[in-house]
């Protein structure tokens, strides 16, 4: 078991970039719970306020309507800037390439800009994606990737990886409080049903008894990390004095073909598995090599695969139930 960290900074204020988006949101919940206080900004490309909505009547909660690349400023005090705003599935991201590239490099500068005026720690949520289709598994953090620019993803990875550079130069040269966490597969509740990520696909197909549309053969791999374990990752590494890069992610590695049988099999459904193309530059393997995260910041996943799907599932089922009623 990985011993925790003892933390080394003091937090009162944090602003989340991204705060009502699927990460952010859980963001901002762990940081009020550890009695921060949380500034969200949002523009709501992808994020909805219906995901911080049990949050709004909290009094340490404040969320503003914000495009982080056009401007950031917030009043007053801060300790700590998570920079989390970007679209994050395939979907959103093929829809809204030049969104992603400017929220990636603007979006990146102005947060950088507002942690360095008030002498804040920065992390940047950087993405297993950066890796590209690994020639190298697992991945550590010294693997430089294999990234296709010119291609349909090249939008979103090239996105991070710039943002690491602006990050890593910001520190270099402006001694900014810098730290990078590169973030595998993360799934749980509050992920869109139709934001084109497998997970909550796989688990809408199967609730609706649709197939179940398995890219390939279903040969390809991932690792899932429950929403739980990696927004204490990255509030590790938040409270840390590390610059990263650091992989936060389970090292649970699963084909896309078992992850869709396996919910098939949790949700009950006796839907089947249709096989479509397989997208462009898709990773062929994904895993996480998380001894850095062990042994920097005394992390690893706690919730298993099985227990974080099943939650899942509960979570949309419930979801499904309440469109029912509503439109009953």
């Amino acid at each position: 078991m990985a011993q925790p960290v003892r933390e080394v900074r003091t937090i009162r204020r944090a602003v989340v970039t991204g705060g009502a988006g699927f990460l952010g949101s859980h963001l901002c919940e762990q940081l009020l719970d550890r009695g921060v206080e949380v500034v969200a900004l949002d523009n709501f490309l992808t994020g909805s306020p219906e995901n911080v909505v049990h949050l709004l009547e909290h009094p340490r909660f404040r969320l503003v309507r914000c495009d982080v690349t056009d401007y950031v400023h917030v009043p007053g005090p801060v300790d700590l800037v998570l920079h989390f705003a970007s679209p994050a599935s395939p979907l959103d991201y093929l829809k809204m390439p030049i969104e992603t590239l400017k929220v990636g490099s603007l979006g990146t500068l102005h947060t950088l800009g507002l942690a360095h005026e008030k002498g804040a720690r920065y992390v940047l949520a950087s993405t297993s994606e950066v890796y590209g289709d690994p020639l190298q598994h697992p991945q550590t953090e010294e693997y430089w990737g294999n990234v296709n620019p010119v291609g349909p993803r090249g939008v979103y990875d090239e996105a991070k990886r710039f943002s690491e550079a602006m990050t890593t130069a910001y520190r270099t040269s402006k001694g900014t409080d810098t730290g990078i966490v590169r973030i595998f597969n993360t799934y749980g509740p509050r992920m869109r049903a139709d934001d084109g990520r497998a997970i909550p696909a796989f688990v809408g197909q199967a609730l609706s008894g649709r197939p179940l549309t398995v890219a390939g053969d279903g040969s390809q791999t991932r690792s899932i990390c429950y929403v739980d374990d990696t927004v204490r990752g990255i509030l590790a590494m938040a409270f840390s004095p590390h610059a990263g890069p650091v992989n936060i992610g389970n090292p649970d590695e699963l084909s896309m073909l078992a992850l869709a049988r396996w919910i098939v099999e949790l949700t009950g459904s006796d839907s089947p598995v249709d096989f479509i193309d397989l997208p462009v530059d898709d990773p062929k393997v994904r895993r996480p090599d998380t001894t850095k995260a062990q042994e920097l910041l005394g992390w690893q996943p706690e919730v298993t695969s099985e227990e974080g799907l099943r939650r899942t599932v509960a979570w949309f089922r419930e979801r499904v139930g309440a469109l029912e009623v509503r439109a009953g």
